[in-house]
């Protein structure tokens, strides 16, 4: 029987804990090699690939052995330290890279790490691409092959002007007429990738800044602090009377945002606001906005009452970026946080959401509370302990309770059942104006899936 080789990739690169398989140096070299062959071209000039990292202790170990590992095949390497995600993405594409490298596990404790990948064009590797990878890694023999001759190693180098690059590229995104005077803005950088670029921009534009989180020791990033802990940023916003917060998390791709009043404003608020203030304009392209199943109904209800469609799609910024560059629609993102706004960015950019929310902010002359589009319907969740995942559909008592459900919500709310990634669980969440009728429901249908498949 054929030994099953272990799967390195997730829904977003390769995560694990830490120097532990496959968070390794040993797999993190046999992945820069991989890579480089993977992304080598026909055109005689030297492929180069780029590496970001967070703050992560670890970085310094997966950083090195990657560069050795690219190298190895007769690549080269530009290294730019610490930056967020959305920075390797813009600056692979900007700087005609082979290749980009982020290692980073967004908003998790230090102790994990990550490495994904960009192509050339900024986006995140397609399924093919990462399955070519993979195998690779897998294959001593194919990447032996590939080793490069002495005297066609690839070199290093560190790129010194990455950081201002990307600082000029985030200016750049907020029109030339405006500027956050009289505006003042807490950040919360998670200790993590965006500690230096995010109040710079915010500075540099005429904000009164200020900074928490910009500290990193290596060990303290997303620590009770950025965009999973936003308390810190809600406090501070009220105590400093603030205009706005703002809550990174670890790689800054994502942003949890904070009204005067110190009240949030999540990914759902942003595509609101956002989405109706572009079609108004007539800058949202296809008058479609781009969210996942996780979203609020809200949300849709919003964008319905302004004439802008919501296209839904599976949870994870990669399901959201594959159906918006498919479409070509240039606004999307997640309740987390994750905004993606294309004719910008290639992937989500926390401080590209802050500033667009600022830009407005600053146009119109009015507190980020008053610039609330949507009104957050309720929302519950009921969660069965399984024995087994059979398909719903087999199952007629559950389908009978989802569709006296649908039937009772009739376009006023919204269902989603389905079964954990993770854990022996069915989750059946119910949104609606009525949340005594929601509550109801979910529990209707619990406990059809309890009778047939509880644990």
């Amino acid at each position: 029987m054929t030994e099953k080789r272990p799967k390195l990739f997730g829904t977003d690169g390769v995560r694990g804990v830490a120097n532990i398989e496959p968070i390794t140096p040993e797999t993190a070299l046999k992945l820069g090699r991989a890579l480089a062959v993977v992304f080598r071209n026909t055109s005689g000039r030297r492929h180069k690939i780029l590496i970001g990292k967070d703050t992560r202790l670890s970085g310094y170990m997966l950083e090195t052995a990657m560069e050795s590992g690219i190298c190895s095949m007769g690549s080269d390497v530009w290294l730019v330290g610490p930056l967020p995600t959305p920075a390797i993405a813009f600056l692979t594409r900007s700087m005609r890279a082979d290749a980009g490298v982020v290692i980073s596990a967004s908003h998790n404790p230090f102790q994990d790490n990550g490495i994904k990948f960009f192509s050339r064009d900024g986006f995140k590797l397609d399924d093919d691409t990462e399955t070519r990878i993979e195998e690779l890694v897998f294959d001593e023999t194919a990447l032996t092959a590939h080793r490069a001759a002495a005297g066609d190693l690839g070199k290093a180098a560190r790129i010194d002007d990455a950081h201002g690059r990307y600082l000029v590229f985030l200016k750049a995104c907020v029109p030339r007429t405006v500027m956050f005077d009289g505006l003042k803005v807490v950040i919360d950088c998670a200790n993590g990738a965006g500690y230096k670029v995010g109040p710079e921009a915010l500075d540099e534009l005429g904000a009164d800044v200020v900074a928490l989180g910009v500290d990193p020791d290596g060990k303290n990033i997303n620590l009770n602090c950025g965009a999973t802990h936003p308390t810190n940023v809600q406090r501070a916003v009220i105590e400093e009377r603030a205009n706005i917060g703002i809550a990174l998390d670890g790689d800054g791709d994502r942003a949890i945002l904070v009204d005067e009043k110190g009240e949030l404003f999540d990914g759902d608020d942003v595509m609101a606001l956002l989405g109706i203030r572009m079609a108004s304009e007539g800058k949202l392209s296809a008058k479609t906005v781009v969210a996942t199943v996780m979203s609020n109904f809200g949300l849709e209800l919003a964008l319905r009452n302004a004439g802008i469609r919501l296209v839904r799609t599976d949870v994870g910024d990669p399901a959201v970026a594959r159906e918006m560059r498919t479409n070509s629609y240039n606004l999307g993102g997640e309740q987390s946080g994750h905004v993606i706004f294309m004719d910008h960015s290639t992937t989500g950019d926390g401080l590209i959401t802050a500033l667009l929310v600022l830009t407005v902010m600053a146009e119109s002359g009015r507190p980020l509370s008053e610039l609330r589009a949507m009104q957050r319907v309720p929302q519950v969740l009921e969660n069965v302990r399984i024995r087994e995942r059979r398909p719903l559909s087999e199952i007629p008592a559950v389908q009978r309770a989802i569709t006296a459900a649908e039937r009772q919500l009739n376009g006023t709310g919204r269902l989603l059942v389905r079964y954990s990634g993770t854990e022996m669980l069915a989750r059946v969440m119910v949104e609606g104006e009525d949340a005594g009728r929601i509550s109801a429901i979910a529990k209707e249908i619990g406990a059809a899936i309890r009778k047939h498949l509880g644990a």
